[in-house]
């Protein structure tokens, strides 16, 4: 037996209040009973607020299915929670745990606070992302802590004023800001701050922003971005530009991405390197990125991987406005 998803929908003018404090709600575990791209989804209303209560995807049995959660495309995965033209809300105090797919969606949305949110999906769960912003104007996300198999937060086209604060992540693959250049018409990327964070032990990476490449890659920006006040704990890549994004190898690389980067500031940004490149900066060749300023940044390479003894830079097609001292220089020759 199929179940539908659990839609509350508009249009709605609040408030609209939902409280869960003690509650522990169950998906169906079995994949082939939810035949939707939501498991639970709001969409349509004006001031809302969800208070409190555990969701629980039992995403176990979906996770097994490799080729399935690897690319969302042979099957249909749900999201745990999904909000879609929300405005003028407040999601408090939500538990969303062991999701089948990405654990919370804000689409399309604007001026929506999530406070004291909790994520937790064991680090080998494939595309498990914490929360997925996209087509959204004035978002704040404090004092959360997400643990997932995928991105922490991915940031997608048309985000703007995205504010990310005391945030802890890890496992997962850190805070990413992309991938940008995939997809026709995509929209601008601007005013996103993540400060005060706290990344342990991440894979891929600490900090991102990332863009497709090749002849199919789609034009775009990703402008006044600020990575700032940022512990990293034996983290992969804790500072990563990519616009070579190719995952698995499936796309064509042989011309530059379309996605022009500017105005990203890297400040204070203090912990230890998993991998010896501590700060990797791979612009595109046909759009180099600009005005990108690097601050106080003191990362140690732990020796795990890669021999030698300190963490390195690598940079292309970049030249990074170097404040301060950083361990280590980043961008040696570029300054």
């Amino acid at each position: 037996m199929a179940y539908p998803p659990i839609l509350f929908s508009g249009p709605c003018k609040g408030p609209v209040e939902i409280k869960a404090n003690r509650a522990t709600i169950k998906a169906p575990p079995e994949l082939a009973r939810l035949k939707s791209d939501s498991w639970i989804a709001f969409q349509y209303i004006d001031r809302l607020s969800v208070i409190g209560g555990t969701f629980d995807g039992q995403g176990h049995e979906a996770w097994k299915n490799q080729k399935c959660a690897d690319t969302a495309l042979s099957c249909q995965m749900p999201v745990n929670l999904r909000f879609s033209f929300v405005k003028n809300s407040l999601l408090k105090g939500i538990t969303s745990v062991n999701s089948k797919y990405f654990h919370m969606v804000i689409f399309a949305c604007d001026n929506i606070n999530i406070e004291h949110a909790t994520i937790d999906t064991p680090g080998n769960s494939l595309n498990t992302d914490g929360i997925h912003i996209g087509h959204t104007n004035g978002l704040n996300i404090t004092n959360s802590n997400i643990k997932s198999g995928d991105d922490c937060i991915s940031i997608g086209d048309g985000s703007k004023n995205v504010h990310i604060d005391k945030l802890t992540c890890g496992p997962g693959h850190g805070i990413s800001i992309g991938s940008l250049g995939k997809y026709a018409n995509e929209q601008p990327v601007q005013g996103i701050w993540i400060k005060n964070c706290t990344i342990t032990g991440t894979i891929i990476l600490g900090v991102r922003i990332k863009s497709w490449p090749g002849p199919t890659s789609t034009p775009g920006t990703a402008t006044d971005i600020h990575f700032e006040d940022i512990i990293m704990n034996n983290v992969e890549n804790p500072i990563l530009i990519d616009q070579q994004y190719c995952p698995s190898n499936r796309c064509n690389k042989a011309s530059p991405s379309k996605v022009k980067i500017s105005n990203v500031c890297f400040k204070k940004i203090r912990g230890t390197s998993a991998t010896k490149v501590a700060i990797k900066m791979d612009c595109s060749q046909g759009l180099p990125c600009e005005n990108v300023e690097v601050s106080d940044i003191h990362l140690t390479y732990n020796g795990a991987r890669g021999g030698g003894a300190g963490a390195i830079s690598e940079c292309s097609y970049v030249k990074p406005k170097v404040m301060a001292k950083n361990i280590p220089p980043a961008c040696p020759g570029y300054s």
